[in-house]
């Protein structure tokens, strides 16, 4: 009876331990990616301008007056210069790396034999891909309104003498997570449309972006 009692005692104990642990990642969760939804809107701006890394897996759809082209990509980035990018889709480049370490340019695609090693790179953030490359213009010019569901953040980038660019990055209020970077380039008649079909902000070393890594399926090359 006494051995019963104390094993009863010991898997209480064990369970309580158990609860303790999932409270506390739950917790922790909400703190940091569920709690926003209170905020207002200038304190959701803070938030994604104080934005050290992300990951995050983007729909690309690059649009002209002649064609359109379509892209899925994983990102990963570090501040203040740390990035990386695996092309997913479309097939015929299916697994093209893009690396900076903070100072080599890595371009690779181990299916074609490719590498190519930029040493010394003077890395320059005007990849409209990444979201620092956003931020960093953002804070030059901005404007910043709310529409239904979502805030925007919009800037104009000055492309050449007669060539203005308005790029406007929606962002959920509930979630404070960027939904969608939609880029304007009237005169070229381009538009680039980048869906953020994932993604994690503030959870990210500098290891971790250098060691990212992705399964994708052979790629055919045409």
């Amino acid at each position: 009876m006494k051995k019963r009692k104390a094993v009863l005692i010991v898997l209480s104990i064990l369970i309580l331990i158990i609860l303790f642990f999932l409270l506390k990642n739950y917790y922790k969760n909400s703190e940091t990616g569920n709690n926003m939804s209170n905020k207002n809107i200038e304190e959701i701006e803070k938030y994604i301008l104080s934005m050290s890394s992300y990951e995050a897996k983007i729909s690309v759809t690059v649009q002209s007056n002649k064609n359109t082209n379509k892209y899925v990509i994983q990102q990963k980035y570090k501040s203040p210069n740390i990035v990386k990018q695996v092309v997913e889709e479309p097939e015929t480049i299916a697994g093209t790396e893009i690396i900076y370490d903070g100072n080599n340019l890595t371009i690779k695609n181990s299916k074609y034999n490719l590498s190519k090693i930029y040493e010394n790179y003077n890395y320059i953030a005007n990849n409209f891909l990444f979201l620092d490359s956003f931020i960093k213009e953002y804070k030059e010019d901005n404007k910043l309104y709310e529409e239904k569901e979502e805030i925007i953040m919009e800037t104009n980038v000055k492309i050449n003498e007669n060539n203005i660019a308005t790029k406007k990055l929606y962002i959920n209020k509930e979630t404070a997570k960027p939904v969608k970077l939609v880029i304007d380039n009237i005169n070229e008649k381009q538009q680039v449309y980048i869906l953020y079909n994932e993604i994690k902000i503030n959870n990210l070393e500098q290891k971790d972006v250098l060691a990212f890594k992705t399964k994708l399926p052979n790629a055919k090359l045409y």
